[in-house]
């Protein structure tokens, strides 16, 4: 039971941390989008993904902080930040790596498959990633909490599918690949835990039996 407390309460910090990375992702964001507003979104075409502009490569990490409008900030932010969060809440460092995999799958994936000189910005392909790690992280992790999490969010999100499909004026090759990132990474990341050792007695047998199945079930 002791264990388990300070399972708990790991846990607890690790969703405390995780809330207060996506509130700095999203401060981050709209306060550049001050400046890029005011100078007519020239941060945008500056810093955002020019698709088959060798010189332009590096911006796959700037592209996901700028936006074109602040409708389109608007729409990405609230799935940002839950998505960002249920991906975070199990393990800040993990999910730094699971982010870096998104951005560059997503970007390089936009950056191959987008017409010539098109111009990337934004934050959705993230938005995507997240929702595919989490909904696959669940059943990678043999977490049943997550399972239900993923289920739900599945569910409540069904619309973003849409936005894997070919769309006019839509950057929907950020959005595939991220999404494709995120399912990725919820199988390069997943928890790999070792089994316990063979118990000592019947009772205790029983006891790590029945501990290690509730732990498989995420509980």
């Amino acid at each position: 039971m002791e264990a388990r407390g300070q399972t708990a309460e790991i846990m607890i910090a690790e969703a405390r941390k995780a809330f207060w990375v996506m509130v700095g992702f999203l401060a981050v964001i709209w306060v550049l989008q001050i400046p890029n507003w005011a100078s007519g979104y020239s941060l945008s075409y500056e810093y955002g993904l020019r698709s088959w502009d060798l010189a332009s490569l590096p911006d796959i990490v700037s592209a996901p902080f700028l936006h074109w409008s602040w409708e389109h900030i608007e729409g990405n932010s609230g799935p940002l930040f839950i998505f960002g969060f249920l991906s975070a809440y199990r393990g800040v460092a993990k999910f730094f790596s699971v982010t870096a995999l998104i951005v560059v799958v997503s970007g390089l994936g936009a950056w191959f498959t987008a017409g010539a000189g098109s111009v990337g910005a934004g934050a959705s392909g993230v938005v995507f990633g997240y929702f595919g790690y989490v909904l696959v992280r669940g059943a990678f992790d043999r977490h049943l909490i997550d399972i239900v999490v993923g289920v739900v969010m599945a569910l409540c999100f069904a619309y973003q599918f849409t936005g894997l499909l070919p769309q006019e004026g839509i950057g929907w090759q950020a959005h595939l690949f991220g999404f494709l990132a995120g399912v990725l990474g919820g199988w390069v990341f997943r928890d790999r835990r070792r089994r316990r050792p063979a118990p000592a007695s019947p009772q205790d047998g029983s006891r790590s039996a029945l501990l290690k199945e509730l732990d498989d079930l995420g509980l």
